[in-house]
């Protein structure tokens, strides 16, 4: 992953790498390559992502915008604030089969309470996928589990 240290904090919540694989990101093959506050950058294989028909998966995209915009969000906020999801829409536009995807996400708001994102995933011929939107909630504390 490339970051521009200059324009994104750290990201205060690393995970050990034993808990690091097994997060949902990681099970879909997610790879970020560019993190900044301007724009997240990151890539997820069609294959193993398939819907019953060999489809990409909506439900794939979704998580793939989560996930963009979510690291957006942090690039925003932490370590003062913890951002967390609040309302996720997505807009399938055209079918991805093969290869890869791509997903870019750009603030489209950014305050002290709350941001939003756009993500537009595209596929490997560069036509438009999906279009996303993450809107997010920032905490002034790391959410906590309410499972027992």
């Amino acid at each position: 992953m490339s970051t521009h240290p200059q324009d994104a904090p750290p990201l205060a919540m690393e995970l050990p790498p034993e808990l690091a694989k097994e997060q949902l990101p990681a099970r879909m093959g997610i790879e970020l390559l560019e993190v900044s506050r301007e724009r997240v950058v990151g890539t997820m294989p069609v294959a193993g992502n398939r819907q019953p028909f060999g489809l990409m998966h909506g439900g794939a995209s979704g998580v793939l915008v989560e996930t963009l915009g979510s690291v957006a969000a942090a690039a925003h906020t932490m370590p003062d604030r913890y951002p967390v999801g609040l309302e996720l829409s997505c807009t399938h536009h055209a079918s991805a089969t093969v290869g890869l995807v791509t997903g870019i996400a750009t603030p489209l708001h950014v305050g002290r309470s709350t941001s939003t994102f756009e993500v537009v995933i595209t596929d490997e011929l560069g036509r438009r996928v999906c279009t996303g939107k993450l809107t997010c909630m920032h905490l002034d504390r790391r959410p906590t589990s309410t499972a027992g």
